[in-house]
């Protein structure tokens, strides 16, 4: 069984400079590179680089899995659009961690499986579907985070051999709006983590609608003419020297912030303890299979009603169906002969309620003599428990 590993990293706020790529290119001979991207795939062997420090000199946004199992996503974005202080409470230990670089918030969401067995040749991911997590990140929303939270109380819950009040206790951290309208790169990070979706659901019972992506050009238009004239120079010059992080994710997290556009993280309901979300999410997941039951149970019920009509149907127009039965044998062919065997089953439940089980026996039987020599056919209706009785 072989292994499979991809790495994949890129930079958004700035490119690599000359020197940089140089230093990147040392690690891998093999690996797609470009003063934007860094892709690679290990089907022996380990990237040589050291991850964390990549991203915290280089890059803003890294992805890594294998087919193990084991999952990273890393992003790093200014401390001026998410303090680390906002990040904190959602860390848990082998779900989110966070830590400051030069003025940079890197935030490390991971996912292993708990026996290292869980090989996966199905699954595949691309850098390209979390990167705009970053940007909602600066903006104020904190789902992404959240999410990271609820993954390790997952991860908590199927843990064996270990003593549950050490987490069962624990309080969750300030829930944000709109959890149960979470944006396609959240979902994203949710199936990426694997967070139990009845724990979502649990979750997303507190808080407000999600915050609208929309925004007030003219607003941001007032905002941004107040600006003192000065910065507004400066945030140009970068932008055109690519000496700072572009300015438009950190504009519009300042007018946000300023105009209180994006909805705070929950603090008015009580914060609940990781036993009553799991309680919760046993609820929700009840619940789930109750309603999966009573849709199976409704769609057999429509099944055999159908049935039903179909064979009382059949039943108006017997001697019409024994010639169709001949019609479709006559034609000699396999698919024929299956249509001829389905309708002969539909006939035998047709005397069998009209308690004439004896006249399809012997109708059955003149026409297995009839055409005892189509060896395919004859094989067919054995396989079908057509057979004199």
């Amino acid at each position: 069984m072989s292994e499979y590993q991809y790495y994949e990293f890129q930079a958004i706020d700035r490119p690599l400079t000359k020197d940089e790529l140089e230093g990147v290119r040392a690690l891998s001979s093999r690996a797609r590179i470009s003063a934007t991207h860094f892709v690679n795939e290990y089907h022996y062997g380990n990237f040589r680089g050291d991850e964390r420090k990549l991203m915290e000199q280089l890059y803003d946004a890294h992805l890594y899995f294998a087919n193990w199992g084991s999952r990273r996503l890393m992003l790093r974005l200014p401390t001026t659009l998410l303090p680390a202080r906002n990040a904190e409470p959602y860390c848990a230990e082998d779900a989110l961690t966070c830590w400051t670089r030069k003025g940079h918030l890197l935030l490390d969401f991971s996912y292993s499986s708990e026996d290292g067995g869980e090989w996966d040749f199905e699954t595949s991911f691309s850098l390209a579907s979390f990167t705009t997590l970053r940007t909602e990140l600066a903006a104020g929303d904190l789902r992404p985070l959240y999410l990271a939270w609820l993954s390790a109380l997952t991860r908590w819950e199927l843990e064996e051999g270990v003593d549950k009040d050490e987490y069962t206790h624990a309080i969750e951290p300030p829930v944000p709006a709109g959890l149960a309208q979470l944006t396609g790169p959240q979902q994203a990070l949710a199936d990426f983590l694997h967070v139990d979706p009845h724990l979502l659901t649990a979750a997303a019972r507190v808080g407000g609608a999600a915050p609208s992506p929309a925004i007030d050009k003219d607003a941001l238009a007032a905002w941004i003419r107040a600006l003192a004239p000065c910065e507004k120079d400066t945030l140009l010059l970068d932008a055109a020297l690519g000496t700072a992080p572009q300015p438009g994710p950190t504009l519009l997290a300042r007018h946000r912030a300023a105009s209180r556009g994006m909805a705070e993280p929950s603090t008015a309901s009580p914060r609940r303890s990781a036993a009553e979300l799991l309680d919760a999410a046993h609820e929700v997941r009840s619940e789930h299979t109750r309603q999966q039951e009573q849709a199976r149970d409704q769609a057999r019920r429509a099944e055999q009603r159908a049935h039903e009509s179909h064979l009382d149907r059949l039943a108006e127009n017997a001697e019409q169906a024994w010639q169709d039965i001949a019609h479709l044998i006559g034609q000699k062919q396999p698919g024929p002969y299956d249509n001829a065997v389905t309708l002969l089953k539909d006939l035998r439940e047709v005397h069998d309620r009209a308690g004439t089980p004896e006249e399809f026996a012997r109708r059955l039987h003149a026409l297995r003599e009839q055409h005892r020599g189509k060896s395919s056919l004859m094989r067919r209706l054995t396989n079908a428990g057509l057979t004199a009785r």
